[in-house]
């Protein structure tokens, strides 16, 4: 089924799987959740990723990451700030900062998806698409 927001299945997706414990999930493939991803195992957020399918129908497997004997989850909470219909965007002097630093957030700037830091770090602001935590 088609979504018009791919970004916060994406969140719901792995948000529910981490809820269950499972070990993987798929998400539907496009250019924004596969750099997301990419964002969330640079960060230690999630093992790993990678695509399947053939041609048109491409999914992303996401590998969940847990911690200890009892599998507590990596990613405690993620939340979808930017939505369709409201969409919220931040200047490089105002970048959010997620609990202090110890979350993310993830931005879409004119240099691609990055997070609050790097976003900092590199001067440019954009699109803030979700927190980390």
């Amino acid at each position: 089924m088609a979504t018009s927001d791919t970004i916060g299945d994406m969140l719901t997706r792995i948000r529910n799987a981490n809820l269950a414990r499972h070990p993987t999930t798929e998400v539907p493939a496009t250019r924004m959740t596969r750099s997301i991803a990419q964002v969330l195992k640079n960060e230690g957020f999630i093992n790993d990723f990678e695509e399947i399918g053939d041609g048109v129908k491409l999914n992303l497997v996401i590998s969940l990451k847990y911690r200890g004997k009892q599998r507590q989850p990596t990613i405690t909470a993620l939340k979808r700030i930017s939505k369709p219909g409201l969409r919220v965007y931040s200047n490089r002097r105002e970048l959010p900062r997620v609990l202090g630093g110890i979350g993310i957030a993830i931005i879409s700037t004119s240099s691609g998806i990055m997070t609050d830091r790097d976003a900092r770090r590199s001067g440019v602001g954009g699109e803030v698409l979700c927190y980390v935590w």
